[in-house]
């Protein structure tokens, strides 16, 4: 033996097949590779199989085969394992399969706080569910296919809470469709899904993120049965999972165990159960049988037969699982299994449903169009009536055939189903307390009866109605959903705990919504401790159904061109009850959409609004006009700047993992027919519900998972009538109404008050009240106040006033300017100043001088004349004193120096005579008398001075 030939007798006793494997380099331009040995511990031996020749890199095997790297042939998978051929699959969820990648991460930008690094993808077995916090959850698989492939897999997605997404990125990094990428809510428990696959490298991503903000549970998104076609070869095949087999050699796919039977991984076929033991389909193992209990069969009707007759059968739950010769425990004491009571007890058939007759073979039958029934007998209506076309059910002796139930389960979906009993329709007791029990009604459409005219302002197209009641020993849930199918059905109402029997109205306002879902859950956990706890129906009423029967007929307005043709009475006007009789409404009044019979149709509308051309509503043109304090002058307001659609946010909130989010609210305040109406949308799944009205609020969250600023979440209407507007402390209030919910029995209502704030010119400064934060303090009542110079009045002319300048060079101006603080906007305009021609101050003043000078002179002229007439009165009273002597009380006799006639003349010739200034001098300076008096020259009648002392 040669040292070569020792070598590799060596290397073959230290490497042994299980210390490496084989792979194929990838292939060059001309489509050839080579297969190599690649050691599965680095650096354990360094004497590998030479590389040989591989196969071309078009070469595939076919489903159930496997490449033989080795002898590079395909082969024939063995039994108990299984082969998709070119492509891989992922069943077993026990741990993370080799190739996938989890992680969390945080999408919102403002937050860097949040710690997502364990919210990941969690195998549970037999599938992989998704994280249920406000972290982002990734999942991931890279393959390189070698050629154009599939991939597929089934998810469970019952919560529209989260986002949940499905994209590929190529090479490039390109990525899938962004509308294609988004998964639908599941319709059932499990949903398939496929999409292809390019060649070349494709990297998978499945990603979720939940916004669920109201506290409720939040159930994950699911995943299972992930394959994977087109990567050309696998080197080897998959065991089948317990609970599965394959017989044969060469399969493609495994068989789940039938029920009863079981088997484990690699299974060739499966084994029968113990008779004491159950195991459902595809189980890995088998459980105990319990006693039986009577929450393991239930009770329901057969078909009316010929006679009327129905009879009263019992039935054990499907899958049976408990055993009949069990001890146990049976109604909290100790004793057997109890066995199915006995069935047959014949009972009288329920009547008809209204709008239905009996057959001959007691069954029941709809009446044909334009006739109705009490459930009996089917009868034309009479001329001038039409029927009231929809369906009550309060009959419950069959499933009606627009009906149907299910259950929904994350581990498997039975039998089990809400059940008809007479007079209600119940759910069964189930297998686990988490399967969803759900009841389905699916309508055609709706269609306005003739007597109803059509108008844009009434958004009533039909009403459903139903009476429930609920009894649980845990926390319990009964929704109820509404939308186009039960895949995009989005919830309306649920109720939580036990309910007292109770009715609920809803109302349809879209011909998209024709499918209406009940569902009950008994509990969020996975047990088996309160199967008793149920819900009960006892009516669904729909109205305005197409193709639907009716109980009752109405009278009608006859039209002009056929004496039998209903046509809808003429807007603003009611219809006389029981009479085809239309009479014309009272003023400003609007027409009642669900009652247009009787005067009571008539609403009268609110303080300052009118009703619309087809009086189906009230609106208002933003103007009001409003009596000022005191009685003054009449304010007018005009709120169109107003009347936009305006968005407002409350502060922000935070989750207990510090996710921000707002309530974000849509108000759209006022405005004629044909408005802009408020819209509040949900864009977290395909299905973007939308609700409208005059006032709208929904959550939103700043993300940037979807390639979108915010995601809104949760929409719902506060408010879809006007009211009224009224004037209060604040210049005037809108109330706004929405129907009744359960939490708020007198329906929402919205109040918004404007104030006129001059300094805020911005058209959506609207604060909400600073005791609730949200709005509301209920949940029912909502409050804001919008601070806007556009809630002003309309300014008028007696809110500026006038300044007059000086009188400068012959001109004057008048300037006009505003009263000051100013409260009011828009109306009318400042006048333009005025010029006007006016007299200077310096011509006043020259007049005003002259005036004064003349009157000086003139007032000094008449002090002399004053003066004058003093003197000559001092002298005539002298001359009379010495002319009466020292005779007293005696008048002197008169001379001619007594007042006589003529005697002014000669006085004037004595103060007329000539004299020198000198002898005046003179004359003045004498001295006086001894007996004080003055000396005064006196002149006698013949005309001699004379001196008088």
């Amino acid at each position: 033996m040669d040292i070569c030939e020792l070598g590799h007798n060596l290397c073959d006793v230290m490497f042994q097949k299980s210390d490496y494997h084989f792979e194929y380099t990838d292939c060059d331009v001309l489509g050839s590779r080579w297969r190599v040995a690649v050691p599965n511990k680095p650096d354990t031996c360094t004497g590998l199989p030479d590389p040989v020749k591989g196969t071309q890199c078009t070469f595939s095997c076919s489903e159930g085969e496997f490449l033989d790297m080795r002898s590079q042939e395909c082969q024939k998978c063995s039994g108990g394992t299984y082969s998709l051929g070119t492509g891989v699959a992922f069943d077993e969820w026990d741990s993370m399969p080799a190739g996938f990648i989890s992680h969390g991460m945080n999408m919102n930008i403002a937050d860097i706080y949040t710690n997502c690094s364990n919210s990941t993808w969690i195998p549970k077995g037999d599938y992989i569910a998704s994280n249920i916090d406000e972290c982002t959850s990734t999942l991931s698989y890279a393959v390189s296919l070698k050629k154009a492939g599939t991939v597929s897999f089934e998810y469970f997605y019952p919560d529209n809470t989260i986002f949940f997404e499905f994209y590929v990125q190529n090479d490039q990094c390109e990525s899938t469709d962004s509308e294609g990428r988004w998964m639908r809510t599941s319709e059932k428990d499990w949903t398939p899904h496929n999409l292809k696959l390019n060649r070349g490298n494709n990297v998978l991503y499945w990603r979720t993120t939940s916004f669920a903000l109201v506290g409720s549970a939040v159930k994950p998104v699911l995943l299972r049965n992930i394959a994977i076609s087109g990567v050309a070869y696998t080197s080897e095949c998959f065991h089948c999972k317990p609970g599965t087999y394959s017989a044969k050699p060469g399969s493609a796919h495994c068989t789940p165990c039938p029920a009863d039977s079981y088997s484990n991984k690699g299974a060739t076929v499966c084994q029968q159960c113990e008779v004491d033991k159950y195991a459902e389909a595809g189980s890995g193992s088998c459980k105990r049988r319990p006693a039986c209990t009577t929450s393991d069969y239930f009770y329901t009707h057969t078909p009316c037969d010929s006679k009327g007759q129905t009879q009263l059968m019992y039935k054990w739950i499907e899958p049976k699982i408990c055993s009949e010769i069990v001890e146990g425990t049976v109604d909290n004491s100790t004793g057997g299994s109890v066995k199915l009571p006995a069935s047959g007890q014949m009972e009288t058939c329920p009547p008809c449903n209204p709008g239905f007759s009996v057959t001959n073979t007691s069954g029941c039958e709809p009446c044909p169009h334009g006739s109705y029934s009490n459930g009996t007998a089917c009868a034309e209506c009479p001329v001038g009536t039409e029927p009231v076309v929809g369906f009550e059910y309060k009959w419950w002796n069959k499933m009606p055939d627009n009906m149907r139930s299910s259950v929904y389960s994350n581990s498997y979906s039975g039998l089990r189903r809400w059940e008809v009993a007479g007079e209600y329709i119940y759910t069964t007791q189930g297998d686990l307390d988490s399967d969803y029990m759900m009841l389905s009604l699916t309508v055609p459409g709706y269609r306005l009866p003739h007597s109803v005219a059509k108008d844009d302002e009434r958004s009533e197209l039909s009403r459903i109605s139903f009476v429930f009641e609920t009894q649980c020993t845990a926390d319990c849930t009964l929704y109820f959903m509404a939308g186009y199918s039960e895949r995009t059905n989005d919830l309306v109402e649920h109720w939580s705990g036990t309910t007292r029997k109770q009715s609920y109205s809803y109302l349809v306002k879209s011909n998209s919504t024709v499918s209406f879902t009940w569902g009950f859950q008994r509990t969020q956990a996975y047990t088996f401790h309160h199967r008793n706890d149920f819900a009960k129906m006892y009516t669904v009423q729909i109205t305005n159904v197409v193709g639907g029967v009716a109980s009752q007929c109405r009278h009608c307005a006859l039209g002009s061109g056929s004496a039998s043709e209903c046509v809808p009475c003429p807007p603003a006007h009611y219809m006389v009850n029981g009479t085809g009789v239309c009479k014309s409404c009272p003023p400003n009044t609007f027409i009642r959409a669900d009652q247009t019979v009787g005067e009571a149709a008539c609403i009268h509308c609110g303080p300052n609004t009118h009703s619309n051309k087809a009086h189906s509503a009230c609106v208002s043109d933003c103007r009001l006009d409003l009596q000022s304090t005191g009685g003054g002058e009449v304010l007018q307001y005009d709120f169109t700047p107003l009347a936009n659609i305006t968005s407002f946010q409350s502060s922000p909130r935070f989750t207990s993992k510090g996710l921000r989010y707002f309530h974000q609210f849509r108000v759209g305040l006022c405005g004629e027919e044909g408005r802009e109406v408020a819209v509040c949308v949900d864009n977290v799944t395909e299905s973007r519900k939308e609700v409208r009205g005059y006032a709208c609020q929904s959550t939103v969250v700043p993300s940037e998972v979807r390639g979108q600023s915010v995601v809104s979440s949760q929409p719902f209407t506060i408010g879809d009538t006007l009211i009224g507007k009224r004037s209060s402390f604040t210049p005037w209030c809108i109330p706004l109404k929405y129907e009744t919910t359960q939490a708020c029995k007198k329906g929402r209502t919205t109040t918004i008050r404007l104030r006129c704030d001059p300094t805020v010119a911005r058209k959506d400064q609207i604060t909400l009240p600073s005791k609730c934060s949200e709005g509301t303090c209920d949940g029912c009542s909502f409050h804001f106040l919008w601070r806007s110079l556009y809630a002003c009045p309309l300014c008028t002319e007696s809110h500026y006033r006038e300044i007059v300048s000086a009188c400068i060079q012959g001109i004057q101006r008048t300037t006009y300017v505003w009263q000051q603080p100013l409260q009011c906007t828009g109306g009318v305009s400042l006048p333009a100043q005025t010029v006007s021609a006016c007299v200077t101050l310096d011509f006043w003043l020259k007049v005003g001088v002259s005036t004064g000078t003349v009157a000086a002179i003139l007032l000094i002229s008449i002090s002399c004349y004053f003066w004058k007439r003093t003197r000559k009165l001092e002298y005539k009273y002298s001359k009379l004193m010495m002319t009466a002597g020292d005779k007293e009380c005696e008048l002197p006799a008169a001379d001619s120096c007594a007042i006589m006639e003529g005697e002014d003349a000669e006085d004037d010739l004595i103060y007329l005579t000539k004299k020198s200034f000198f002898t005046k001098i003179k004359s003045f300076s004498r001295e006086r008398s001894s007996d004080g008096f003055d000396s005064v020259p006196l002149k006698s009648s013949s005309g001699l001075e004379m001196e008088m002392s």
